[in-house]
């Protein structure tokens, strides 16, 4: 049964771009390395609730929400009800978003964002396995390792900053909804943003 698990996940990373989680089924534990170079995996999460975001710091529509602080309190909100954040960058070197290690770091201190962790993705292994297709795109896995919610942050696909003020925030909706026992309303919802800039 381990070996049926560990291939499938292998699997599940290698999948081609048209791969996707599914909805109510174990995630894939993604391993990736972090801003500073370190080993991250979901797996290391286990027992928590781990938000993951796909990040491109010059997609419009993520500017939206980092320019505005939106995605910095909604990640300082999910790390207050005890959830891990994982900032995910699946950027191909030469395309847009493409950072490196020092790059991300400068990202993160001048953006005041506060992920757990940032991850670099840069042969987008990860990103096409999740079939994660835009930035911001959003994922929540619960405390067992199943995905509960994939889709957009909110209920605006919109890249103004003006119409946060009235959206349905559908991450934070979620993690309240889990941590008062109750199941995720709405487990899959339309993301939207800039594709991501997979290598070709």
């Amino acid at each position: 049964m381990k070996a049926l698990m560990i291939a499938a996940t292998a699997s599940m990373l290698a999948a081609p771009a048209a791969a996707q989680q599914t909805t109510g089924a174990p995630a894939g534990n993604l391993k990736l390395t972090d801003m500073t170079g370190r080993n991250v995996s979901l797996s290391d999460y286990r027992g928590k609730t781990v938000v993951i975001e796909w990040n491109n710091p010059g997609c419009p529509f993520v500017q939206k929400h980092y320019n505005s602080g939106n995605m910095q309190k909604t990640q300082a909100a999910a790390n207050g009800m005890g959830a891990v954040w994982l900032t995910v960058n699946s950027g191909a070197p030469g395309k847009q978003g493409y950072m490196t290690g020092p790059q991300v770091q400068a990202f993160v201190t001048s953006a005041k964002a506060v992920p757990t962790a940032y991850l670099l993705d840069p042969k987008g292994v990860v990103g096409k396995g999740y079939g994660a297709k835009t930035m911001p795109h959003l994922y929540i896995v619960d405390s067992v390792g199943k995905l509960v919610y994939q889709g957009g942050i909110d209920d605006k696909p919109t890249a103004n900053a003006a119409d946060i003020a009235g959206a349905r925030n559908h991450v934070l909706a979620a993690l309240g909804e889990m941590k008062a026992g109750k199941p995720v309303s709405m487990p899959e919802t339309r993301p939207y943003g800039c594709s991501v800039k997979y290598a070709d």
